[in-house]
């Protein structure tokens, strides 16, 4: 779920930070400017873990601060596919769930990704997985708040950096796309054993448990 990201960038240190030492200053600037932040194509920045090297420092005409070439390590939060991942339903459509990580809520499962047999319920506005047995059909509901474990099966990365004010009539599309995007969209899935609500399955490693316990009682008795 997390990475550590080898990231060069060029930080530039303002003049009332000159009284630190530089690594102070650097390690200050870079959290300040990636901290819970999304780097495009890397994932969501969530803490500095080191500082690899620090390159010489430049002062530009016309700018107080100095230029420093970085080269740091940041832990990023950026799921491989296939990871099998927990969290809570933050909302529910039509279209899919909402599941919230706790520190990150832009986590999705698709209408195409759940269980076979699911459907949206419109009245409870939350998805049922109408699991059918040999004597009956259970409907387990997939509630607000449930905790539910899934599957990473695909990532989405949009770079939502502003666009430019000369902008050509053939690029206002551009401009639309980056507006109100979310830069960084896990996918799950939790259409395999196992997956789904937590509940679901919490019950069967219990119960396989207390008949072998009953079986092993039984057989002392005989005894």
């Amino acid at each position: 779920m997390f990475q550590l990201a080898e990231i060069r960038h060029m930080v530039r240190i303002p003049p009332w930070f000159f009284g630190q030492t530089l690594n102070d200053a650097v390690i200050e600037e870079l959290n300040r400017k990636l901290a819970n932040k999304v780097v495009l194509n890397v994932g969501l920045c969530i803490a500095l873990f080191d500082i690899t090297s620090l390159g010489d420092s430049y002062i530009f005409p016309g700018d107080g601060a100095s230029h420093t070439r970085v080269t740091f390590r940041y832990v990023v939060f950026r799921p491989f596919l296939e990871e099998i991942l927990e969290g809570v339903i933050k909302s529910a459509n039509a279209d899919g769930m909402q599941v919230s990580l706790g520190f990150y809520d832009d986590v999705y499962v698709r209408k195409d990704s759940m269980m076979p047999n699911s459907h949206f319920d419109e009245t409870d506005q939350t998805w049922v997985w109408d699991y059918q047995t040999d004597d009956d059909t259970h409907h387990l509901f997939m509630d607000v708040g449930g905790r539910i474990r899934f599957k990473v099966v695909a990532e989405q990365f949009v770079d939502t950096t502003p666009a430019g004010p000369n902008l050509a009539a053939g690029d206002s599309s551009v401009a639309d796309r980056k507006e109100g995007k979310v830069p960084y969209i896990v996918y799950g899935a939790i259409n395999d054993q196992g997956l789904g609500l937590v509940s679901w399955w919490t019950g069967t490693g219990e119960g396989n448990e207390e008949e072998e316990e009953e079986e092993e009682e039984e057989g002392d008795e005989a005894l």
